[in-house]
């Protein structure tokens, strides 16, 4: 099973659960099935701007972006940027 973690923020929405277990091909799948996804995805569906998505480690849009495969260790760390002026 991949293991995606969401930061602090996020998880304080799904009563403080930070790692969630998933079954998921893709990244997308995986997003989109987590309690939270209303968080990361906007209405049209679409990733929000400042939420970044590393699979092991690596950018997931320097690969295929929310297609990318999910492996049954693969990590997803999800990484809320901070915008402001």
């Amino acid at each position: 099973m991949a293991v995606v973690v969401v930061p602090s923020l996020v998880a304080a929405q799904a009563g403080g659960q930070k790692r969630f277990e998933v079954e998921a091909g893709t990244v997308g799948e995986a997003l989109r099935g987590l309690p939270v996804s209303d968080l990361l995805f906007d209405e049209r569906g679409e990733l929000r701007p400042l939420v970044n998505v590393y699979v092991d480690g690596v950018d997931a849009r320097q690969s295929h972006g929310l297609d990318t495969k999910l492996g049954p260790t693969t990590e997803v760390r999800v990484v809320a940027a901070i915008a402001g002026g």
